[in-house]
């Protein structure tokens, strides 16, 4: 997809105005007779064209450096019926990164956009810390508010400040980089964190390793706990400590799996845990997020639990982020001064001359000589490609894809090569074959992408946090509860195992709980109210009761005119009945030992 700077879409616009009846590509279709169609690309062949296609009445051809009313000059000729320019057209993603070097200034990636991050501001002071379970931030980072950063060393994982792998540092930038002029922007810029480090470089980590984290989230003062992690096998110890922070007023998010099918991953899977899927800059999902089932058990015992599925999705495709310096390498890729979307595959440098077109590539090509190549994917391997474009004297390599989207790919272990080469899209191959002059760039630095719904996850973190910040009387489950309810539905019309309720969306989920409360049922903000919310599980039936806005440390709950509990103030407690009880239970809570009560929520099973 092409990506014009401001400087870039001046010139080309100048260039419009100039000279609007030559065409972008020097590509032209010529409408005629299928019985004369021969005639006509023979003239247009001596008239030194290239045939590019050829159609049922009508061919394309490209004529070098030749306007629309010069081609019909040398076309004119009583059988042909029709000359114009063949327009180009691309994929179009709906939302887009900003173009730039993160190195040299601001980007905003697009699942910002996407996310409608851009759209709310984050309320710094507003009590909102992230705790971020993974493989530690690493200080060398510039891009955060390291003033507002806490972590806990483990004598077996080491220093939380210093990275085992870049993931972590890259799942803290999505969640909280800096809104300060360079790198990335998060989805709640400079909110609060406390990193617990519980990978290395080995990536392992056990059910009893995130217990412990979670207990030290609490500890830190956290709300969120995010985790772009998980595994096989549900333990009782680890959702034990989940369901504890949930209902001590807590969210806790994590990633649905990246192995693309319908296994259970957890702690994702547990119901005190919001499960993310992920999906592209189009609103796709990504073919890789897991997408289990909502339900469980068979036959009479099945049971249908809507917390232990995907809840919600976010983009996790491609997904611009931090690094730890120097360990993420970045392309760019320019070509007659108009920016284009790369991928880095090898060697970092620089390379900018005089384009040469070598097919595929399989063969040695003086012509290439000084040239950066553009060679078109097939036949033989990327590396070999790129080796004879170097053995020819070429001191670039663009790999243009031969199906839809961005080439992305390496050289493998054994890369001889030493010249940069990058991927492009199939959707920019014209483009870059008629282009005269290319840029390649590889460069190590400090941003870089990622793909999985570990990206996805800290997005939804980011968001929640951000929503949060505004509405901080909430509790996390209502926070939870109203980014389900302003989901972007995609996929299957309603909820569905893909998507959940669909791609989060912060403005929406701000202008609800500013209309409709924290309780979602028409109150405002700072009153004093009760949110009752029934569910199925596990073979018992659970009314999720959380109060709101008490101004007591403690509350009274009752059901039915009985006192039940006193639990602490703004927390989620949960009221069960066994899978045979069946009735109408009114519900009210009050300032412990006061008569200032909310309104009464009713609930039938």
């Amino acid at each position: 997809m092409k990506i014009s700077k401001l400087a870039g879409m001046i010139s080309l616009i100048t260039l419009g105005i100039a000279a609007s009846s030559q065409a972008a590509d020097n590509r032209y279709v010529v409408q005629v007779d299928n019985q004369h169609k021969g005639i006509v690309k023979a003239l247009a062949v001596k008239s030194g064209a290239t045939i590019e296609l050829d159609g049922d009445g009508f061919f394309a051809a490209s004529f070098n450096a030749q306007d629309l009313a010069q081609v019909k000059g040398l076309l004119n000729n009583p059988h042909v019926k029709l000359v114009e320019e063949d327009q180009r057209r691309t994929l179009q993603s709906l939302y887009q990164d900003d173009a730039g070097d993160p190195m040299l200034s601001q980007l905003t990636p697009y699942a910002i956009y996407q996310s409608q991050a851009d759209q709310v501001d984050f309320v710094p002071g507003a009590g909102i810390k992230v705790c971020v379970i993974d493989s530690g931030l690493d200080r060398s980072n510039p891009d955060f508010n390291w003033g507002a950063i806490t972590g806990d060393n483990d004598s077996g994982t080491g220093d939380w400040d210093v990275n085992g792998g870049p993931h972590g540092t890259h799942v803290a930038g999505t969640i909280g980089a800096a809104d300060n002029g360079i790198g990335v922007v998060g989805m709640a810029p400079g909110v609060d964190m406390h990193i617990i480090k519980v990978f290395t470089a080995s990536g392992w980590a056990y059910s009893s390793d995130l217990a412990h984290a979670t207990d030290l989230c609490s500890q830190a003062g956290a709300n969120i706990i995010s985790m772009s992690l998980g595994g096989g096998g549900a333990s009782s110890i680890e959702s034990n400590a989940f369901e504890a922070f949930t209902q001590a007023g807590g969210l806790v998010v994590a990633a649905a799996g990246n192995d693309g099918n319908n296994a259970r991953s957890y702690p994702a899977a547990y119901p005190a845990v919001m499960m993310v899927g992920a999906n592209d800059a189009d609103n796709n999902i990504a073919s890789f997020s897991q997408f289990p089932s909502c339900s469980s058990g068979r036959g009479k015992h099945a049971t249908q639990d809507e917390m232990t599925c995907v809840e919600v999705t976010a983009g996790g495709v491609q997904t611009l982020s931090t690094y730890p310096a120097e360990m993420a390498t970045i392309a760019a890729m320019s070509a007659d001064d108009v920016f284009f979307e790369a991928s880095a595959m090898e060697n970092i440098g620089s390379a900018s001359g005089s384009t040469y077109f070598m097919g595929t590539a399989e063969t040695l090509d003086t012509r290439a000589q000084g040239s950066v190549c553009v060679i078109d994917r097939g036949n033989i391997s990327f590396h070999d490609k790129v080796a004879n474009c170097e053995a020819s004297g070429g001191i670039g390599a663009i790999i243009v894809n031969n199906v839809d989207g961005m080439l992305y790919g390496t050289l493998g272990d054994a890369n001889s090569t030493q010249i940069p080469a990058v991927g492009a899209a199939l959707s920019d191959r014209t483009a870059l074959i008629s282009a005269t002059q290319a840029s390649v760039s590889i460069a190590s630095g400090d941003y870089g992408y990622m793909s999985g719904t570990s990206m996805a996850t800290p997005a939804v973190s980011g968001v929640a946090a951000l929503v949060w910040s505004n509405f901080p009387e909430c509790t996390g489950s209502e926070i939870r509860q109203a980014l389900k309810a302003t989901a972007e539905d995609q996929g299957i019309p309603g909820h569905d195992e893909y998507f959940g309720y669909g791609i989060v969306k912060a403005k929406a989920a701000y202008d609800y709980l500013q209309s409709s409360g924290c309780n979602g049922q028409g109150g405002t903000p700072g009153t004093f109210s009760l949110n009752a919310e029934y569910e199925y599980a596990r073979g018992k039936h659970r009314v999720n009761l959380t109060t709101v806005a008490a101004s007591s440390p403690k509350v009274d709950i009752y059901r039915n005119e009985q006192l039940i509990a006193t639990v602490a103030a703004n927390t989620l407690y949960t009221d069960s009945f066994g899978r045979k009880a069946t009735g109408n239970f009114n519900y009210k809570a009050c300032e412990e030992n006061t008569q200032i009560c909310t309104e009464t929520q009713s609930v039938n099973f």
